[in-house]
């Protein structure tokens, strides 16, 4: 599968011989421009449309489809040729709902002449558009590269041309669908089927269809955007779909974000060209032409960042919809501390997929939180960063007691949502400084006994859960689990450490590096809770230990990247309301089922 692409964001080619793959819901007219190196394209027959001699390196498919295939060969196209731009344009026909807002979002593809995916995009966040420039392909630095694109036109095909620089832009855009009409100009483009809906499509590409369609196409059936419906991705259970459209959101959140950017950056580029040719002229440099067409560029330049803006607040609309009714239903394992699920909960008799660990947010969407949920068992340690952030003003002491914090409710949650007797938390506090925040944990019982301190204890902890991984990975790799002794507790571990590193020594980092090495495929899983600063005289020597731990913070802080477009994520750890007593109960509850387990 090739790489999803965004909005703005590009993606080399590793030949030059391609095929570019469109699919829509109903048949639309595919047509390609052969611009210069800033896209401009010169006269009409740069356009590659249905109908017209193809010039070497390119073929369009002969009328308009809802699936297109255009072969490309790169290195045949005349050197003056530096941007091929593919363009779609909804058909013209009376009557019909000419918007790509009323169909599911097209999708485009490039591939290898065998088939291969190189990159692909999905066309989302279209609304009153009827023509749109989907993809680019453009020289640089001696190859080419492809760039999603996904700037639409509510004015259609005279408007785009018109923005790729082409002369008489309202004649070519006549002589395209003259072309394309197999009978002439009487020739009438096949019915567009109707569809309703919004502009975002929300079983995006990652989404399958479920039984919540039929709520979604009620919603579409009557004009209005699809009604969001808790749990409407595919799964095996409720737990997973809600899983998958947590994510799902995510990403949806992502890609509108990322394209409402790109618009933005269109606009500005545009606004910042266009200035450039008024001030390199020198006749418009005074008089009131100069002022007009300064005006004129600022005026679209507003209207752009507008539409951009209308389009943003859509998805964001609909994504907060959608967010208001999968948030009640999320389980205990997904579920904020104030969620009512909370209420007489009962230990489970499955172990959960995942776990959240706190909300993620985006500047231009600081209302709606996404869960940020991870898959159980964690694969990699924690760290909760108890060190100062350019967003956090309190000092040293509080920082401390609030990422102790953020970790007792992580173990209270992990506790609370595995069956009993398949979870344990052990804590090593050297110096005792986290009896506080720890109280939680100690008065209930929830630990597997008190919490370690001082140097001594340290190293007993660590050798201890050191044999254990060892102990566990032997019989693992020989096919031996039956043979672990009879009273070994098989149940996974997270080992909480507070003010690392105090009470460490060299022997004992090895083990900490050991053990967050090998510790989670033996069921031991880490949760450091440190200020790097207090670790710097080990220098590099512990460069791989923080490396391969997750960082949470305290307080919120955008430090997370998502692995499309790069988004600076605004993380906010899973606490419970202040002057709450939910972890108490919840822990208590752990206990009881302890004991009576018995």
């Amino acid at each position: 599968m090739g790489t999803e692409l965004v909005r703005g964001q590009n993606h080399p080619l590793p030949r030059t011989r391609l095929e570019i793959l469109i699919s829509a819901e109903v048949p639309v007219l595919v047509a390609a421009a052969l611009g210069d190196e800033g896209g401009r394209v010169p006269d009409g027959d740069r356009i590659v449309r249905p109908g017209a001699a193809a010039p070497p390196g390119i073929e369009v498919p002969r009328a308009a489809a809802a699936a297109h295939r255009l072969a490309v060969d790169l290195g045949a196209l005349p050197e003056a040729v530096q941007r091929v731009t593919v363009l779609l344009a909804m058909p013209e026909q009376p009557g019909a709902d000419q918007r790509f807002g009323a169909i599911a979002a097209p999708r485009a593809a490039v591939t290898d002449t065998d088939g291969t995916e190189i990159a692909r995009f999905t066309l989302t966040g279209l609304d009153a558009e009827s023509a749109v420039l989907a993809l680019e392909l453009y020289r640089r630095q001696g190859g080419w590269k492809v760039r999603a694109v996904g700037q639409g036109y509510a004015d259609g095909l005279p408007a785009l041309l018109a923005d790729l620089g082409l002369p008489r832009p309202r004649e070519v855009a006549e002589s395209l669908w003259e072309a394309e009409r197999p009978g002439g100009p009487e020739a009438v483009v096949p019915e567009a089927r109707p569809a309703g809906g919004g502009p975002v499509d929300y079983t995006h590409p990652g989404r399958q269809a479920s039984a919540a369609d039929a709520a979604v196409a009620a919603g579409a059936a009557s004009g209005e955007p699809p009604r969001p419906v808790a749990g409407d991705t595919a799964g095996w259970s409720m737990e997973e779909r809600l899983y998958n459209q947590v994510w799902g959101m995510f990403e949806d959140l992502a890609r509108a974000t990322a394209a409402f950017r790109s618009a933005t950056d269109f606009a500005a580029a545009r606004l910042d060209r266009e200035l450039d040719e008024v001030l390199a002229d020198p006749r418009a440099r005074i008089g009131g032409a100069g002022d007009a067409a300064r005006q004129a560029a600022q005026a679209m330049h507003d209207e752009l960042v507008g539409r951009a803006q209308a389009a943003h607040d859509r998805d964001l609309a609909q994504l907060m919809a959608e967010a208001e009714v999968v948030e009640p239903a999320l389980p205990p394992a997904y579920a904020q501390w104030s969620s009512p699920v909370w209420q007489g909960h009962r230990m489970p008799t499955e172990p959960p997929q995942a776990v959240r660990l706190g909300d993620l947010h985006l500047p231009e969407s600081a209302l709606l939180r996404i869960p940020m949920l991870v898959r159980l068992p964690l694969e990699r340690g924690l760290w909760v960063d108890s060190g100062a952030t350019p967003s956090d003003f309190a000092d040293s002491a509080e920082r401390r007691r609030l990422a102790l914090e953020v970790a007792v409710a992580l173990a209270a949650r992990l506790l609370a949502v595995h069956p009993v007797g398949e979870f344990s938390v052990q804590v090593i506090d050297p110096a005792g400084a986290g009896a506080g925040p720890l109280g939680a944990l100690t008065r209930t019982g929830a630990l597997t006994g008190p919490p370690a301190t001082g140097a001594a204890g340290v190293a007993q902890a660590l050798e201890e859960l050191t044999r254990r991984v060892d102990l566990v990975r032997m019989a693992i790799s020989g096919g031996a689990t039956e043979a672990l002794p009879d009273d070994f507790d098989t149940a996974r571990r997270l080992l909480i450490f507070n003010d690392f590193p105090q009470g460490f020594d060299d022997r004992a980092l090895t083990r900490l590096r050991f053990l967050a090495d090998e510790g989670p495929a033996a069921g031991v899983h880490l949760l450091l809770v440190a200020d790097r600063a207090d670790a710097e005289s080990y220098g590099p020597l512990l460069d791989p230990l923080w490396r391969s731990l997750m960082r949470l913070t305290p307080s919120p802080d955008d430090h997370f990247a998502d692995p499309w477009v790069g988004h600076a994520w605004t993380f906010e750890p899973a606490l419970p309301p202040h002057g709450g007593a939910v972890v108490q109960q919840v822990l208590s509850a752990v206990s009881a089922a302890r004991i009576k387990g018995k």
